[in-house]
């Protein structure tokens, strides 16, 4: 999976219009960086039903997920009106899913950093 192209990810005409992916994170997947052991960048047929899947758990969100923790049901997501990075519990209840906010995809991406080097898993 560590073989990611920009074509793995969502197309204009299968995202939302309000969303463009930010230049930081296609800067990160241009250059292969896609597996933060526990985060994984989630791209083709993965991403696309994850994003249906939260859509339909948690319809009043818009939220465009692009990593999720292996470890648990962690989803970072993108969501409309917000600058930057929202963490979801997926699964949960609607009302109980928001876990973390980060101001930015270079916070997220240090957290992620930081979480593969605390990582225990295999």
């Amino acid at each position: 999976m560590n073989n990611c192209s920009l074509d793995q990810l969502f197309t204009r005409s299968e995202s939302p219009g309000w969303f463009h992916y930010p230049e930081q994170f296609l800067r990160i997947v241009d250059q292969g960086l896609l597996d933060f052991d526990p985060w994984i960048i989630l791209q083709g047929e993965r991403l696309r039903t994850r994003f249906r899947g939260i859509k339909e758990r948690y319809p009043e969100r818009q939220l465009v997920p692009f990593a999720r923790r292996e470890d648990n049901d962690d989803v970072a997501c993108w969501e409309k009106g917000r600058a930057g990075v929202v963490i979801i519990h997926d699964f949960a209840s609607p009302g109980y899913e928001l876990k973390q906010e980060l101001a930015s995809f270079w916070d997220w991406l240090r957290s992620a950093l930081e979480a593969t080097i605390e990582y225990e898993g295999s």
